[in-house]
């Protein structure tokens, strides 16, 4: 290299342009070593490592400029050996910048990858602070590049930034509100990825899937996709569904309607029918005794059921749904668990099951729920009950005129 350097120093005006040559052929022979025997060297090495934070600086390119900044840094060191204008230096300088800065762009993206894949990602999610951070490392270095490209001082540029706070508070509005945003869902756990995530005014009731600075991905159950401003989100409402599936419990919460003119008093023979039924038969006797007890003691006729207490097909029945949800495996006993009659209105008597399914999945809870109100609307009968209904047209081609 000193030989190199003693060379130039001697070499006449007319063989400058053999020098340059000379100087760009050496220049492009560092490139091919570092690129094909440094940097395969160090991929190389990295593959055989056991972790994966070297794996994921390979994969995200954070050496693969080092190939040029070398050579770079080659010409640089002869500028004052070499007569060039001093626009070329300009161009070495802002373009050394520019490597840099892109280096510095796939080292932020490759600890946003490690981080990713660490067990503290699910608990705090960073994309927006890296995407903020990554801005204000984008704009000092385009600064850098274009006062290196005009000759001025970097310091110049970075002054007249504070006369220029307004405008940048004025463009950077919606990037502000953003950040201000994130900072609210990560310090208040609002959601994550993952979480289900209801937002009826914006259309979207769904997976999160990806949360940014400025938008946040909600994959919906038709699989359509909703982007929603990251501050729009917060500044309105929306239902995480989050608790419900860290329960371990999924609300089952549906009535049956019963015709009212099917509701009656329990006769014997209905009674010795429903001691069969091996879900209620303990409460038919209980209830059996317990009517019996009251009624003597207040001197009742048992054959005066208006004077005193009787069983009723719809009491039974309720007695019934309770009995067969408690012995229903897909059930959470330790949940909310409630049967319960509601105020009549004028398509019928509500019969209302509040219980919790110990499943969370979409598909099974749709399954557990169809199959228990399969059942009972099918043992429904057995009471000698109706499902109040609105009038088809069968119904009014059945009647006789």
């Amino acid at each position: 290299m000193q030989n190199l350097i003693d060379y130039i120093q001697n070499v006449a005006d007319d063989q400058i342009y053999l020098v340059y040559l000379i100087v760009i052929f050496i220049s492009y022979l560092i490139y091919l070593i570092t690129n094909r025997i440094i940097l395969k060297s160090i991929s190389h090495f990295f593959k055989k490592t056991s972790t994966y934070v070297d794996d994921i600086l390979i994969e995200k390119k954070v050496f693969n400029k080092i190939p040029y900044l070398i050579p770079l840094i080659f010409i640089y060191n002869l500028k004052d050996l070499l007569p060039w204008f001093k626009a070329v230096e300009n161009f070495l300088l802002s373009f050394f910048a520019l490597i840099i800065l892109i280096s510095l762009n796939a080292f932020i993206n490759a600890l946003n990858e490690v981080y990713t894949r660490s067990k503290f990602s699910n608990k705090l999610n960073i994309k927006s602070y890296i995407q903020v951070l990554k801005l204000i490392v984008n704009i000092f270095g385009i600064i850098v590049i274009v006062a290196f490209l005009i000759g001025k001082s970097p310091v110049y540029f970075l002054s007249g930034i504070g006369a220029l706070t307004a405008v940048l508070l004025l463009v950077f509005k919606d990037t502000i509100l953003s950040l201000i945003s994130s900072v609210q869902i990560s310090s208040n756990n609002l959601f994550k990825i993952g979480d289900w995530v209801e937002a009826p005014q914006f259309g979207a009731d769904g997976d999160v899937i990806d949360i940014a600075l400025h938008s946040v991905k909600i994959q919906n159950w038709d699989k359509t996709i909703s982007i929603i401003p990251t501050n729009k989100l917060i500044d309105s409402s929306f239902k995480n569904w989050r608790g419900m599936s860290e329960s371990g419990g999924r609300r089952i919460k549906r009535s049956i309607k019963i015709d009212m003119t099917s509701i009656k008093f329990c006769s014997n023979s209905m009674i010795e029918k429903f001691k069969k039924f091996n879900i209620i038969s303990d409460y038919i006797v209980s209830k059996q005794v317990e009517i019996e007890n009251h009624n003597l003691e207040n001197n009742i006729n048992d054959e005066a059921w208006l004077n005193g207490r009787s069983l009723t097909n719809i009491g039974t029945f309720r007695a019934y749904i309770e009995g067969y949800l408690k012995n229903h495996s897909s059930i959470h006993n330790e949940m909310t668990f409630l049967v319960r009659q509601l105020a009549p209105e004028s398509d019928g008597l509500p019969i209302e099951i509040y219980v919790f399914s110990n499943d969370t999945d979409w598909v099974n809870y749709e399954s557990i729920q169809a199959d228990i109100f399969d059942h009972l609307l099918a043992v429904l009968s057995e009471f000698e009950l109706r499902v109040f209904q609105d009038p088809a047209g069968n119904d009014f081609k059945s009647m006789k005129i």
